[in-house]
């Protein structure tokens, strides 16, 4: 009994010698790699998107012109400033169908329209990978509708706000509503389209 005693702490002293010998042991976990991306955006962006006009009514004198709905192509180009802002240029192409109501007779024709502005935008990251934005531009907006004798410029502000969602390290997708101040056929848009970061 006493010699199985001994050999017992026998074998605990040489194990705590092996356990205890190197002194005091930095333990090292292996962590895996972070999963998000380092990824920094940069400054320059393009966005490229398809475009949806609301149509409006709009009378001038004795004429009442009416737009549909119709679509179209816009390109956004952006400065990031940070903090959340960008400043951006924008380009949109469209038509719709322009109904004429002049003296009782109602007469059918294409518009197209042409505009160009530069909008100051605000993002804000609501949660990773999502995040909503306002803008405010002052836009010029070119109108033609041959039919109609009609070839006029206009200009005025335009207010936007709309989503972004993260699909990747250099694209996301965005849909954006804006509301144009400038009067005629052509009216409010909806926007759907991707962000391209360089």
């Amino acid at each position: 009994m006493k010699k199985s005693i001994f050999i017992t702490a026998v074998i605990m002293v040489q194990l705590m010698t092996q356990l205890y010998a190197g002194g005091d042991i930095e333990v090292k976990i292996h962590e895996p790699e972070h999963l998000e991306s380092t990824h920094e955006e940069s400054k320059f962006y393009i966005i490229i998107a398809g475009l949806m006009v609301l149509g409006e009514s709009y009378q001038h004198e004795d004429v009442l012109l009416e737009g549909d709905r119709d679509y179209g192509i816009g390109i956004d180009i952006g400065y990031r400033l940070g903090y959340g802002f960008a400043v951006e240029y924008d380009f949109t192409y469209a038509t719709d169908t322009v109904t004429e109501t002049k003296l009782g007779v109602t007469e059918e024709s294409t518009g197209k329209y042409y505009t160009s502005a530069v909008d100051i935008v605000y993002t804000y990251e609501i949660v990773e990978g999502f995040g909503v934005f306002g803008k405010v531009g002052y836009e010029f907006e070119w109108e033609s509708v041959v039919e109609f004798d009609i070839d006029t410029q206009g200009h005025g502000f335009v207010f936007g706000t709309g989503i972004e969602v993260h699909l990747n390290e250099h694209y996301k997708f965005i849909a954006e509503f804006e509301h144009s101040l400038i009067k005629g056929p052509r009216g409010d848009s909806l926007f759907a389209g991707l962000m391209y970061n360089f």
